[in-house]
């Protein structure tokens, strides 16, 4: 299955990059390498993740990785990386 980068998931992997490279910018690259091996779990086995509770779909599911979810929808022929978010971060079906 091919994996996508919603310009939201994209704009969040900048960002959280930029916010943790301010103070430490090996972590910020070890997070960020972290987050592409994922991704490769969830190509590998996209129904691995959790339904993700605050939507409820089947479809969209979402892994941990560190302090970080990342939420992602199957779709028939590719999977949606949807967001990126620390576990701090509310989130809701509006802001997905």
């Amino acid at each position: 299955m091919k994996i996508v980068w919603s310009p939201q998931a994209a704009d969040d992997l900048v960002e959280n990059n930029k916010y943790i490279a301010r103070e430490n910018p090996e972590a910020a690259i070890a997070i960020v390498n972290n987050i592409y091996e994922s991704r490769n779990r969830i190509k590998e086995f996209p129904s691995r993740g959790r339904v993700v509770p605050e939507i409820g779909q089947k479809d969209i599911r979402e892994i941990f990785c560190g302090s970080y979810r990342i939420i992602y929808q199957i779709e028939a022929k590719r999977i949606l990386i949807l967001t990126i978010r620390h576990m701090k971060q509310k989130l809701t079906k509006d802001n997905l």
